[in-house]
């Protein structure tokens, strides 16, 4: 079965301004590693606008419109905190990222695609219920997990993420919970600075592996084989989302983790593992963070290619 690659060229009118990392460059080098033969039978999708209605299922209400009414003027993006910006195309893209992860659940649970991957932005896993932060506006994976609940009638849901920073926004919205899993490895001390091991959630519903810097593939490797797979498998999702950032590579420049790029490999082979074994093979994956063009693009391509089932 197909796997599906949905994104929108508004993503890319997000502008963070100059010297901002997270740029729109960073989505053009995924979408041009996926140009390659090799990606010709992806299904390409336009992701739609997400609804107030399914932001509104994570966010507050008065949150979401607040964020969808900021239009500044044509020129320099408006901070919204230390470094998290928007401009005159953010609102448009914010609500494509999260629509285009709704997509994704829809074309896994319709059965028209295995997998899917939303390659969007803004990222999200930091955004919490009444905060943006982290250059994330709303928590696509998040949004997407209770369209997944509501839409489809889900009963447990898991969302994993492999960024190098922890998921605060994800695990904040997950913690009280017991029917939905958030698991992550991440640097830590690092940005934003949550993400300890003790943090377990209601019901062990949330796992966190603290890395240590300059940790690389065998201690990442270590962290998802040895702790949040099992953790995992016991939670037996239905449904299982990844927050795909590739900022733990070698060459990233916003922290110090020495991942490869076949430790993406390797990992999404195991998640895959994990959909087939409970999920009916169903997997979701969006993009989070990832600031070195032609790493994110070499380990998205590897990510995709696993999610093929190449």
């Amino acid at each position: 079965m197909a796997t599906a690659l949905i994104t929108h060229p508004a993503c890319l009118e997000h502008d963070t301004g100059p010297y901002h990392p997270e740029t729109s460059e960073r989505l053009r080098a995924v979408l041009a590693a996926l140009e390659a033969p090799e990606f010709s039978d992806l299904i390409r999708e336009s992701a739609p606008m997400a609804t107030i209605e399914q932001l509104s299922r994570v966010h507050p209400r008065d949150y979401v419109e607040a964020i969808l009414a900021i239009h500044p003027d044509l020129g320099e993006p408006v901070q919204i905190d230390g470094d998290t910006v928007m401009s005159a195309g953010s609102a448009e893209a914010a609500a494509r990222a999260a629509g285009g992860a709704c997509m994704a659940v829809d074309a896994v649970m319709e059965g028209w695609a295995r997998a899917a991957f939303a390659a969007v932005r803004p990222p999200g896993h930091h955004a919490e219920p009444n905060k943006p932060m982290g250059f994330c506006l709303f928590n696509n994976a998040a949004v997407a997990a209770m369209h997944a609940r509501v839409q489809w009638n889900v009963p447990r849901v898991a969302v994993v993420d492999f960024d190098v920073h922890h998921g605060n926004g994800t695990q904040a919205m997950f913690a009280a919970d017991a029917t939905l899993f958030y698991g992550s490895s991440h640097q830590h001390p690092c940005y934003p600075g949550t993400g300890e091991a003790w943090e377990r959630g209601v019901a062990d519903n949330i796992i966190n592996v603290p890395l240590r810097a300059r940790d690389g593939g065998p201690a990442f490797r270590a962290a998802w084989a040895e702790t949040i797979i099992p953790a995992l498998d016991l939670f037996k999702p239905g449904l299982l989302i990844i927050s795909a950032g590739f900022d733990a590579h070698i060459a990233d420049p916003l922290a110090q983790l020495r991942v490869e790029t076949v430790d993406y490999a390797w990992l999404t082979d195991q998640l895959v593992g994990v959909a087939d074994r409970h999920c009916g093979g169903r997997v979701v994956s969006v993009l989070e963070g990832g600031y070195d063009l032609n790493a994110l693009a070499a380990a998205s391509a590897v990510h995709v290619r696993s999610l093929m089932r190449v």
